[in-house]
This record gives structure tokens, sequence and C-alpha cells, in this order.
């Protein structure tokens, strides 16, 4: 009996100081971990997790037979409004300068860090950031000659940037397929069983664990022509010519631009560390990505479930007969009595929606992450719902749809409801698509913000 009761007291000792987190392993059991805290990202707005109907529902017109589904979202930051040229023309403009670099770098040692701080060789050289690159230097531009557009293609013997070889190159990892392939690993082989399918189309076999790490090259500059090939006999020659580069339009949302290059833009963002512009200089916790088709509605209707415009009313006008967003009204009249434009207008130019968001509805409309399929209500989770494919490019087109949100300033008001959805290829660029980030949050509504 006392050898019974022996090893249940020691049972009981061994059972409560296992609940001890002081006898957990740590290299250093007198360095513990600072409580944690989230700042609030400059220029973003806290979104709480939340549960809603997601899709039409009542008795709004459902044009693209889409069911409606009840689901939930954990919270999220997301852009207060449509990210602009001007802070896109940084991404192109360090596009432009790391590319500049590496070239100078092969004649000016300054331009390159090949010496770690301990004098150790790196096996990668680096960019070095803090020379001034001059521009107007002939030899500086016989450097970098590769840089500028041909001497054939060239008007009036203008030297200038070629906007073709400004290529973002970047890496990702596909954890989906590293998911469904993490039972296939053989230990006697030390290999995994099976293939993957590569960011080309292809079937290859699985060598390691690099075969889920995926490369992109992206070409960054928005697509000006698009202004002229979106509309037939108009007159769009001073946007194309204008709209990204002049300062005039800095505060108005980037066209223009493909659903990968906003996935550029978004990792681009997440890596870099400091930039001139305050909306990007602090270290994200998660990686910034484009909201998926259930995190940007449940963002614009802004708290009220059953808002068929992210303002929260069933019109599209205020109190005083003003209409409340920039979209094609009635039968196309932009200019009688009307805030409207016959283009996007520079963002936050109307009230936001009670999350604090602009332009939730009109202005332009803003990819999501969301692969477009007609059924996708009937098959997605409940919890953090979405719907991906990264198509290939040999895939046909009705694989690279992706879901666009909001409606434009050339769409009329059936577009701009909460519950509205449409698409778009993933590969094409237009005059009234842009986007916005959103990113993952830490912050624990129950805890208070």
């Amino acid at each position: 009996m006392r050898k019974a009761l022996k090893y249940i007291v020691i049972a009981l000792v061994v059972l409560f100081s296992s609940c001890n987190k002081s006898n957990l392993y740590h290299p250093d059991r007198e360095l513990k971990s600072k409580e944690w805290y989230e700042p609030s990202p400059y220029g973003m707005v806290y979104i709480k997790r939340g549960s809603f109907a997601l899709g039409v529902t009542g008795d709004e017109v459902n044009q693209v037979k889409s069911s409606s589904k009840r689901v939930s979202n954990e919270a999220f930051w997301m852009d207060d409004t449509e990210i602009t040229n001007n802070e896109y023309r940084q991404f192109v403009y360090w596009v432009r300068d790391s590319i500049a670099r590496k070239l100078l770098g092969e004649t000016y040692t300054d331009f390159v860090i090949t010496e770690g701080a301990d004098g150790v060789p790196l096996k990668n050289p680096v960019i070095n950031w803090e020379d001034k690159i001059e521009w107007d230097d002939p030899d500086f531009q016989m450097a970098m000659d590769e840089l500028y557009i041909p001497e054939e293609e060239r008007f009036l013997f203008k030297k200038e940037i070629d906007t073709r070889k400004l290529i973002y190159e970047y890496y990702w990892v596909d954890y989906k397929q590293a998911a469904k392939r993490s039972n296939s690993f053989d230990f006697e082989s030390n290999k995994y069983n099976g293939s993957i399918i590569n960011q080309d189309g292809e079937t290859v076999p699985i060598e390691n664990r690099s075969s889920f790490l995926m490369h992109e090259s992206v070409p960054v500059y928005p697509d000006t022509l698009c202004w002229i090939r979106d509309f037939a006999y108009t007159y769009n020659e001073p946007f194309t010519l204008k709209y990204f580069s002049h300062s005039a339009f800095d505060d108005y949302p980037v066209v223009g631009v493909n659903w990968n290059q906003a996935n550029a833009f978004c990792n681009w963002r997440t890596k870099l560390k400091v930039l001139t512009s305050s909306r990007f200089k602090e270290t994200p916790a998660h990686d910034y990505r484009l909201p998926t088709e259930s995190e940007w509605e449940i963002a614009a209707r802004g708290g009220l479930q059953n808002s068929l415009y992210p303002w929260g009313s069933y019109y599209t006008r205020s109190d005083e007969g003003c209409f409340v967003a920039n979209f094609k009204p009635r039968r196309g009249n932009y200019v009688a009595d009307s805030p409207t434009t016959t283009a996007a207008m520079a963002v936050g130019e109307f009230d936001p929606n009670p999350y604090g968001l602009y332009d939730m509805a009109g202005n332009v409309a803003e990819w999501t992450s969301t692969a477009f399929y007609e059924a996708g209500y009937d098959i997605i989770n409940d919890l953090n719902p979405d719907l991906q494919y990264n198509a290939k490019p040999d895939d046909p087109p009705v694989m690279k749809r992706k879901v666009i949100r909001g409606g434009s300033w050339k769409d009329i008001s059936y577009f701009l409801r909460t519950s509205t959805r449409s698409y778009e290829y993933q590969d094409t660029t237009k005059s009234y698509i842009g986007f916005r980030c959103v990113r993952t949050s830490f912050k624990n509504d129950l805890q208070g913000r």
C-alpha cells in the first residue's frame, strides 16, 4: 500500500511539474520573451474577425447565379484606399534602380558589397544602396547601356529607360502542393515520391523541399496603352501619356496592372524595410497580399450585414441628391449635376464606409486573390474561405479568371453592390482595375485593441 502511494505521489509531482512553463527547455532560462505588440500599420484599417453571408441575399438580382454562404473570417488589416500611382511608382523605381546598380557594379565596385562586416567574402554580392546614381553621367549611361531603349527604337533619338526590362524577380513557397505531398517523403531514400506542377505547367518529379519553391519574373511597368485599347472610338491619348507618370495623378489609383503585377507589388512591399512613403516603413508580422473575396466583402460591408452598398444605403445618392461614388450614373451622363468623372479620380474623394475604407465601390474595381468559379461558394470552407489556383501559361482562359470586386467608374450601379462579383483574366490589364493590399492580423479581439 505504501509502495503504491509512493508511486502516486511521484506521478502527481511529475504531472504538475510538466504544467510549469519554467521547466520547458530553453537555451537560456533567464531569457524571457517580451510581450509582443502589433502596431497599427500606417494607411491601413483594422477589420475585426466576423461572420456574414457571403454573396447575394434577399431580393437582390443574381446575374452570376452564385449561391450565398455563411462564412467567418479572422481579423486582418486592409489599405484604406487603393494603391495609388505614387505608391506603385516607388515599386517601379526600386526595380529600375536595383537593375541599374547591378549593371554599374560590373564596372564600379562601389555599387555592390562583396564582403561582410567581418571581412569574409560574400557568396552572392549585395547591392549597395548608399551611393547615388548619376543618371546624366555619360560613363554611367554607358555602363547601364542595356537598360536603355535600343537606338533603332528611339523616338527623336531620345535616350530613355526601356520599361520592358524592368522585371521583378521573387520566390514563393507553394504550401498547398507541399501539404499534399507531405506524406510522400521516403526516409530510406531521403527523397519525396511523386511529382509536382511547376510554374511553367510542367509535371516534374519532386527532388527535395526546394521543389516547392516557385520562381516568378514579372514585368512591373503598368500597361499605359490600356486606356486606348479598352475603349474603341475614343480619345484617351492624354491618359495614356500622363496618367501614370505625371505628378498631377499621384493620388489616383494605379491601373493597367494585371493580377501577377499586383502580387509582385505585395511581395516587394513585404520585403522592403524603408521607403520614402511612411505608409511602407514598418516591418510586417505577416506578408502583404491581395485580399480573398470574402475578406474584401466583409470589409466592404463595414459591419452592416444587410447593406446593399458599402455606405449602408439602398441608394446611390445622398440625402441632398448627390452621387456618393464614382461610377456610370443613369444612362451615362457623367458630367451633368454629378461629381462622377469620365475616368478614375483621386482616392478618398467620397466618404468612407463605417470601417473607414474609401472607394470600396466605384472609382476602380479591385483584384482579389480568389479564382473565379461560378459554383465556388458551394465548395469553399466556411472558415477563412478562399479558392486559389495559380494558372499556368498554357492553361485555358477559363482557368485564369480571378474575382474582381467593387465596380469602377465605367460600371453601372449594379456592380457597386457589396455582393456583386465579376471576374477578369489574370494576365490582362484594364484601365478600370486596380488593387489594395491586406495583411493578416495577430490582434486578439477578445482582449480588446
